[in-house]
């Protein structure tokens, strides 16, 4: 028979428990970036058609309209949206996007966006969206008052996906670079995102999630401009972006020491991309060095424009157009961020930091973990 105060102590701590998880507080999102996280910001910029991704057949898989999204279907942050339990992304720039309600965060990405202030000047870069984020921490001030908006910044989670079009256009200004200038063309990039970062971490974000940049060299469209076979990869593209890759680790890390309370998810998106794109058929994908829609020898340009070849099935395509993974592939890449282990992102999963509710006590960050 049990021992009454052993089940006594057992239904206090369930009951604890339960308490606990259901007290957990709403968690808004910010979301930073380029094409792979642009949910149609693009739209409303007075680019080339090139640069938007507003007609047929983008978003032809899920949404069933073209909204924006450079992709058939759902982005990376649209997915982590729904684990999250929140809307679906609006562009925070479409006129008619709730401009007053920002309690669950806002989408800044833009295709084409850089780090750097002269990557795609038409575009909305980094630094940029930064003030775009100035503006929303403001107004969610004045709308739920100065106390619940500090704690609401605190608790969010701000998603970054830049430096991808900073070395394409890197490359394409300077085709005969040399590694020292690569180095510093890296410093710059990761310099302004650091300084980006810790502009946040002054209004009070404590929680980031990095995404390092894709085997860029590996993409249909690195294939078709360089006439290169399915296996092979633009080597000087996946030369400055794996020099990228290591340094923004380092300089995760540095904040980390610096900044109190900073907490942090790093996400390996090139390898888990590039393991998808060597192996495709571990995924349940068939083609990796061909996209879905548009022209040419691997279909990586025009997606949409004049004569287009457009796939039966997208979900069999590691790429919807030349640059840019489908709707099947950024489930894959959504889950290994949201869940995956130490091997795919560092120190933590975005579940995990996630579930982290950082109090203040005079002054000071404090975690609590929920279970």
């Amino acid at each position: 028979m049990a021992n009454p105060k052993s089940l006594l102590g057992f239904l206090l701590i369930s009951v604890s428990l339960l308490v606990l998880v259901k007290s957990r507080k709403h968690v808004a999102m910010f979301v930073f970036g380029d094409s792979l996280y642009d949910p149609g910001n693009n739209n409303n910029l007075n680019v080339s058609i090139i640069h938007k991704a507003d007609y047929w057949p983008y978003g032809e898989t899920f949404f069933h309209y073209a909204t924006g999204r450079f992709c058939d279907g759902r982005l990376i942050p649209d997915f982590i949206a729904t684990y999250a339990e929140l809307p679906i992304w609006k562009p925070y720039l479409d006129a008619d996007a709730d401009l007053n309600n920002f309690t669950n965060g806002a989408n800044f990405a833009a295709g084409g966006a850089g780090a750097l202030p002269q990557t795609d000047a038409g575009s909305v870069n980094l630094t940029q969206q930064l003030s775009f984020f100035k503006e929303v921490a403001n107004k969610l001030r004045v709308e739920v008052g100065e106390v619940e908006a500090k704690e609401m910044l605190m608790e969010a989670i701000y998603l970054n996906s830049i430096g991808g079009d900073d070395y394409a256009d890197i490359l394409q200004n300077y085709p005969n670079i040399t590694q020292s200038q690569k180095q510093y063309f890296v410093k710059m990039v990761i310099d302004i995102l650091i300084h980006v970062i810790k502009e946040i971490y002054e209004m009070g974000g404590r929680k980031f999630v990095f995404q390092n940049v894709g085997p860029m060299g590996c993409l249909p469209i690195s294939k078709q401009e360089n006439e290169l076979s399915s296996e092979e990869c633009d080597e000087q593209l996946q030369s400055i972006v794996q020099l990228h890759n290591i340094e923004l680790p380092k300089a995760v890390e540095a904040l980390e020491t610096q900044l109190q309370g900073f907490e942090y998810a790093l996400f390996d998106y090139y390898t888990s991309l590039y393991d998808i794109i060597q192996n495709p058929s571990n995924y349940g994908l068939r083609v990796a060095d061909v996209a879905c829609c548009g022209n040419g020898t691997n279909r990586a340009t025009d997606c949409g424009i004049e004569a287009y070849e457009l796939c039966s099935n997208a979900s069999e395509y590691v790429f919807f157009d030349g640059s840019h993974p489908g709707d099947a592939t950024n489930l894959l890449l959504a889950q290994l961020l949201w869940n995956g282990n130490s091997t795919t992102v560092i120190p933590r999963n975005l579940k995990d930091l996630y579930d982290l509710q950082i109090t203040t006590n005079n002054g000071s960050d404090h975690l609590v973990a929920f279970i």
